[in-house]
């Protein structure tokens, strides 16, 4: 995945602020990212809602662990499910999960290539040396 250049800032949203309750809940979904699998599922679902069988496909994964993953997830309210005939479509919950991701895989992507806001690039500063 190449790095895209970021969006212009939207406007300055307050920083959060968090109680212990809401902390506990904050954390549970984050340690729903910590899981190479369930970033593969989150990150497919991203793109569109679909089956388990077109999860296993293009995840590679086998069914039985997609839907062990898809049961996590929808538990912790980052995915939703509805029925169409005899199949289940999963789906991102919301916009809010749909963020949360990409904030996850751009943090991902600067960690990989060196890269932090503000600061120059590595190989432009040893350019200038």
């Amino acid at each position: 995945m190449a790095h895209q250049p970021r969006k212009p800032p939207e406007p300055r949203v307050p920083p959060a602020s968090l109680d212990a309750a809401s902390a506990v809940l904050v954390a549970q979904a984050m340690q729903a990212l910590a899981a190479p699998s369930r970033l593969l599922i989150l990150v497919r679902l991203r793109r569109e809602p679909c089956s388990v069988t077109r999860l296993a496909a293009d995840t590679g994964m086998e069914q039985s662990a997609i839907s062990h993953q898809l049961r996590m997830l929808r538990h912790l309210g980052l995915v939703a499910a509805t029925r169409d005939g005899r199949s289940t479509i999963y789906a991102l919950y919301d916009d809010h999960v749909a963020r949360l991701l990409d904030e996850a895989v751009y943090h991902g992507e600067h960690m990989r290539l060196g890269l932090r806001e503000g600061a120059p690039r590595q190989d432009a500063a040893e350019a200038t040396a």
